[in-house]
């Protein structure tokens, strides 16, 4: 399957915004790599800082819808700026490249609902190992996503016990069941096994705040280690620097809160 690897953001993303963030690489070592997983090899961007020493703790950072252009790129550069090994793996590459989709609906329909759950899940536990194996701790896995990536998160915290924590950003919280989905955020509150920070915008249309309560109501049934915190002024995508959807006093503040959140978590 053939992946884009010039810098850019995706098609179907635009129009962009004149807000976008540039993370300079002068102190990160940044690169493409492959990850082996399931019989195939997984492209990916890493980024770490360059003096680091020892072992890193590892941040996941899976991709929006519009998979790993310029804005997970530099949400890499920047994780790894605070001293992360950050790696986003395309977790779409078997199905195909969202650089090939012009608008929102066909690739939602084209490809994005193409990818099963349980692929993406197994394909997260490689990168895991990858990451431990090339610089990061294996005892300070961590995981963040945004949009499609921040559902994937919630489904993950319940999937690998040895993650350490997790940050979703606007992902999804229910919806219809499929093969490819059969469950989601709100059906695996009682299998939470990481603390998990939710951040949403209460203009998200695509995430009604009904929607945001009953994962509440979930996780407090579970007795979940997990706080959701959801910014009155913001819409989906509020942490997207490259859209018009961004919200620059929502998205800095859930920046800090994901990291303080990392902090408190990633080395009990």
């Amino acid at each position: 399957m053939t992946t884009n690897k010039q810098p850019g953001f995706a098609p179907a993303a635009s129009p962009h915004a004149s807000t976008i963030v540039q993370t300079p690489e002068d102190a990160l070592i940044t690169g493409e790599t492959s990850i082996p997983t399931q019989g195939d090899n997984m492209p990916a961007f890493h980024a770490r800082p360059r003096n680091a020493d020892g072992p890193l703790p590892i941040v996941i950072v899976v991709q929006e819808i519009f998979g790993v252009h310029e804005h997970i790129r530099d949400l890499c550069r920047r994780l790894a700026l605070e001293g992360y090994l950050a790696i986003a793996p395309e977790l779409y590459f078997r199905q195909g490249d969202p650089n090939d989709f012009a608008d929102i609906q066909t690739l939602l329909s084209g490809l994005v609902s193409k990818v099963p759950d349980a692929q993406v899940l197994a394909d997260l536990d490689h990168v895991a190992n990858w990451a431990a194996r090339n610089g990061g701790n294996a005892h300070q896995l961590l995981i963040t996503g945004f949009c499609w990536g921040g559902r994937i998160v919630w489904l993950y915290a319940a999937h690998n016990p040895q993650l350490k924590a997790a940050v979703a950003w606007y992902g999804k919280l229910v919806g219809e069941k499929s093969l490819n989905s059969p469950r989601h955020p709100v059906d695996v509150a009682t299998d939470l096994t990481a603390p998990v920070l939710g951040l949403y915008g209460a203009q998200d249309t695509s995430i009604p705040l009904e929607n945001v309560e009953t994962m509440r109501q979930a996780l407090r049934a579970a007795n979940a280690t997990a706080e959701i915190v959801v910014y009155p002024e913001a819409g989906h995508a509020f942490n997207a620097d490259y859209r018009p959807s961004y919200h620059e006093e929502s998205a800095k503040d859930g920046w800090q809160r994901m990291l303080t959140w990392f902090a408190q978590y990633s080395k009990k």
